[in-house]
């Protein structure tokens, strides 16, 4: 199909995540965008129908809004796949790689693309292992940041600042999730680039009023998390970031639209991960880097639309 004869979008969004309020909202305002565009649009509820159920017939094009486990980690790729509906974003294998944090840092660092030092655990496996020796041998150093293996928009994330608030925390985390990531703490600038097609279009840096750059920081206005665009750093290493993000881009074969994540600290850039859902909400990172780039937020939309397809 020529991409230019995409008429009728289905837009799926909300699901069942963690982030099912992000992604209605990230829906939403795509489905006001392509509207804007000239498009017809119906919207799909995965919570309350299942994929399977999309009509083929009136679909030329899925736009995928969907955010977190079973949006952006392979699955509702694979039932897009099956369908046969071009549709928007990364695949089913760069989306899980993407989503799963020791698969992307495996690849980072096969990339050449630093990245904080880690080690992964598994809930079986916690009983036996000793934190004290494992930091050592790691060579991490307290504060520690620990994360599941595949949540995004900073949910479940946590810093600690001693070996007993470590162990406390990863007790709490397991009783939710199965995988966890444990990684150096790196201060320093919260940098992020949106890379869009391929080309990287813009690095923005955030200061946030919290701890971190955590779930409410992202998505709460009250958390009052300021944007400088462009982010302040000199012309050579913007440029350097630039470069990076669209690296670890094509690292995992991604497709559309991806933010990556960077701490800039001590002249380096540290990759914390890659996004391949990126938020499309009014509080949204890539959203306002292609604004300030001069590219609407109906045009942005649309190129992501443009670039739908299938066998990714």
């Amino acid at each position: 199909m020529n991409k230019k004869k995409f008429k009728k979008v289905l837009v799926v969004l909300g699901g069942v995540s963690g982030e099912r309020e992000i992604s209605l909202s990230s829906g939403r305002a795509c489905v006001r965008a392509l509207k804007k565009r000239n498009y017809t649009v119906s919207t799909h509820d995965p919570k309350y129908k299942s994929l399977t159920l999309i009509d083929k017939r009136k679909t030329d094009v899925i736009f995928n809004a969907l955010h977190g486990k079973g949006g952006e980690d392979g699955i509702a790729q694979s039932f897009f796949e099956y369908l046969k509906i071009p549709y928007t974003h990364s695949g089913v294998i760069s989306s899980y790689n993407s989503m799963n944090k020791i698969v992307s840092k495996k690849i980072f660092l096969n990339n050449k693309i630093l990245t904080p030092k880690y080690f992964s655990l598994n809930k079986l496996d916690v009983e036996k292992i000793n934190f004290k020796t494992i930091l050592k041998r790691k060579k991490i150093s307290f504060p520690v940041v620990i994360k599941p293996v595949n949540e995004g928009s900073s949910l479940g994330v946590k810093i600690t600042k001693n070996l007993k608030g470590l162990i406390k925390t990863t007790k709490q985390l397991f009783q939710i999730y199965n995988d966890l990531i444990f990684e150096q703490y790196i201060a320093g600038q919260e940098i992020q680039v949106a890379v869009i097609n391929k080309i990287p279009i813009g690095a923005i840096e955030l200061i946030p009023k919290r701890s971190f750059y955590d779930y409410k920081a992202k998505y709460t206005k009250s958390a009052k998390t300021k944007h400088v665009m462009p982010a302040r750093v000199n012309k050579e290493k913007y440029n350097e970031v630039l470069k990076l993000a669209k690296k670890a881009h094509l690292a995992l074969k991604c497709r559309g639209v991806t933010r990556s994540d960077f701490k800039f600290f001590k002249n380096k850039f540290y990759l914390l991960e890659i996004n391949t859902q990126p938020g499309m909400t009014d509080l949204s990172l890539v959203p306002e880097i292609a604004n300030y780039c001069g590219i609407t937020f109906s045009r942005l939309v649309e190129k992501i639309l443009l670039d739908a397809d299938t066998n990714k």
